[in-house]
């Protein structure tokens, strides 16, 4: 299958379910389970419900799908973090 086949539709995370999976329900109504991307578990980006997300589809299952984009408009809010207290060290 080529990239060029893949849609992409925009929605809303309705439920986080377990093994980095989400009920997503797209714009038209239609609920999916989605996976998140992997540039988005490199780069930390966390989901949670009420976010809306883009969602990239195959045409041949209409089911599934993969989280590629959250935008930062809805859902959680999303500013500076915290400064850290002195002798706290960051995980990694």
């Amino acid at each position: 299958m080529a990239k060029e086949e893949l849609m992409q539709f925009e929605g809303l995370v309705i439920e986080v379910l377990p093994d980095a999976r989400f009920r997503v329900q797209l714009e038209s109504g239609h609920e999916i389970i989605a996976y998140t991307a992997g540039k988005m578990k490199k780069n930390r980006i966390k989901t949670l419900a009420g976010d809306r997300v883009t969602v990239e589809m195959s045409p041949y299952d209409l089911e599934k799908g993969r989280l590629v984009f959250r935008h930062k408009d809805g859902g959680a809010p999303t500013g500076p973090r915290p400064p850290m207290r002195s002798g706290q060290a960051r995980r990694r």
